[in-house]
């Protein structure tokens, strides 16, 4: 019943291990922390004040590469976890990457190495971020969307159930391909609805709507509602539903 904590690691005010955790070397943790039982924290790792770790979570898990992975390897910074965030049970959280304060990673959600999230971001359940993509603050993924690689998510955008965003027009065929891989661009306050697809590289623009079930073929002009497959704009963004306009 009891934990393992390396003798290395820093432990703030107010923490108590629960059973079956274990927390490994260089491992720095914070005041008034939670950590639950079954948890792995990985070395290097860094932990803010008032955060809380949920069952079965494994917190800046090193990456093991297929030998066809177009990920780059090479070592990796320890993760970090700002001050108040919250992980559900069974989130893996790889090393490399860092979250700002006061983000929520839901249960069964999976964030690869070397990705940047911003404040306040919720990333939900079941939802994966692939590796190197950038996800500005109070950015809110709904439960099972999908975040491919070399994505970058700017501020206030919200991303319904379902989405799938994609790098690969070659879907793993020539070497063309390495050199054309590019994730999606989505601009501060854009929304894309649920079950949505976006090809490769498309921009969309700042506080662009995407409608449920589009597929996107070309970049969303900014505050331009599309919808179809392919997505075609439609009109407008209605002033009211403009950020600062609510």
């Amino acid at each position: 019943m009891t934990a393992y904590v390396h003798p290395s690691v820093q432990v703030g005010g107010g923490f108590s291990p629960s059973p079956f955790c274990v927390i490994d070397e260089n491992v720095v943790i914070g005041n008034e922390v939670t950590i639950g039982s079954f948890v792995h924290v990985f070395p290097g790792a860094v932990i803010g004040d008032g955060v809380t770790i949920s069952d079965g979570a494994m917190v800046g898990k090193p990456p093991k590469l297929a030998k066809s992975s177009t990920a780059k390897g090479g070592d990796l910074d320890g993760l970090v976890l700002g001050s108040g965030c919250v992980v559900g049970n069974n989130a893996v959280l790889m090393a490399g990457s860092t979250f700002g304060s006061d983000c929520v990673i839901a249960d069964g959600a999976g964030v690869r190495e070397r990705c940047t999230v911003g404040d306040r971001v919720v990333i939900g359940r079941n939802v994966t971020v692939e590796n190197d993509t950038t996800i500005g603050s109070r950015t809110r993924i709904q439960t099972g969307a999908y975040i491919t690689a070399y994505v970058t998510i700017e501020e206030d955008v919200f991303i319904a159930p379902m989405v799938v965003t994609t790098n690969d027009n070659y879907m793993g065929r020539t070497e063309k391909r390495l050199k054309e891989m590019r994730g999606c661009t989505i601009r501060r306050g854009a929304r894309v609805g649920g079950g949505s697809h976006i090809l490769p590289g498309i921009e969309i623009g700042e506080e662009g709507f995407v409608a449920t079930g589009s597929v996107v073929t070309r970049d969303v002009p900014p505050r331009t509602v599309v919808m179809g497959v392919p997505a075609r704009a439609v009109r407008d963004v209605a002033a009211e539903e403009l950020l600062g306009n609510q």
